[in-house]
């Protein structure tokens, strides 16, 4: 393989491992390129929030009421540098097969552990989010419909009726609502943008939901370091004093998935200098950042 060959191949591989991150993860459709191209050069971007006086009242004689501004800088800094290193022996196979090999060792870590690991992250920083300020509801599978209400209601008095809204769920929650008939019938099938991909969603009242496996829905978790005694397995696991999230709804504008980089690289036989194999790396470099004029829409519905 030549080396202009493996550097257009990492390209496309590169471009097709970020669609599949759109359309498989539940979060995908929060990334957003905008925020993303500020961070270039920079860890940290300091975007201005403004705070202003409302309106007084206006006097004949002294005139206008005096106001104020104040201009504060939000700091917004990327935390998950992730990534991982692969080995494929020269005799696993031959330098003409080596390309479809890494592609699906690349495609299936990118389904099985990046994907989840990532839902994970996001959908615990909006919980934390949530929960810092107040915005939570006990889960009552009894009631879902009732507890699905009272969250859109929060969401609504908070940022409006004019703001599209979306709701992750587990199975149970999604299980519970589709066993009263009468709310079955009004739940409906919708389409939704998720990046450049539109998909189907299932849709309540207008609200999106997004089904969510139970191992992405915990209010906090340990991201192993890959290195430290306890820890060498990588990836991510509940942590001992997590909650449960049974849903999570939120403002489809609320916040912002960045992903500075997401690159892989691969290295053959002959250009790796520690084993007669070929390499390939991943490295994804990320962060989740609640927009706070739309964080009073985001309600979690917890449960120990």
């Amino acid at each position: 393989m030549s080396t202009i060959n493996t550097i257009e191949f990492n390209t496309a591989m590169t471009q097709e491992l970020d669609k599949a991150v759109v359309q498989k993860a539940a979060t995908g459709f929060l990334a957003d390129n905008a925020l993303r191209a500020k961070f270039v050069g920079a860890k940290t971007v300091l975007i201005p929030e403004v705070d202003m006086s409302g309106l007084g009242n206006y006097d004949r004689d002294t005139g206008f009421v005096g106001g104020s501004i104040q201009v504060s800088n939000q700091p917004y800094t990327l935390a998950m540098d992730r990534g991982r290193s692969f080995q494929l022996d020269r005799e696993d196979e031959d330098e003409t097969g080596i390309a479809n090999l890494a592609g699906e060792v690349l495609a299936e870590f990118v389904r099985t552990k990046v994907v989840p690991e990532m839902d994970a992250y996001n959908l615990s920083k909006l919980a934390a989010y949530a929960s810092e300020n107040g915005q939570v509801l006990d889960t009552d599978l009894t009631a879902p419909y009732k507890m699905f209400s009272e969250a859109v209601e929060m969401a609504r008095d908070a940022v409006g009726y004019d703001e599209e809204l979306v709701a992750f769920v587990d199975y149970a929650v999604i299980a519970a609502l589709q066993r009263s008939e009468e709310i079955a019938r009004m739940m409906t099938v919708n389409q939704m943008q998720k990046g450049e991909i539109t998909t189907e969603v299932t849709t309540l009242n207008g609200v999106a939901l997004i089904p969510v496996e139970k191992s992405r829905m915990k209010t906090k978790y340990t991201f192993r370091d890959g290195t430290t005694d306890g820890q060498a397995e990588g990836g991510f696991q509940p942590a001992s004093d997590a909650w449960g999230i049974s849903l999570l709804l939120m403002p489809k504008r609320a916040a912002s998935l960045v992903k500075k980089t997401e690159k892989t690289r691969t290295f053959t036989p002959d250009q790796n200098q520690v084993a007669d194999a070929y390499k390939i790396d991943y490295r994804v470099y990320y962060d989740l950042f609640v927009k706070n004029s739309l964080g009073g829409g985001i309600v979690a519905a917890l449960a120990e």
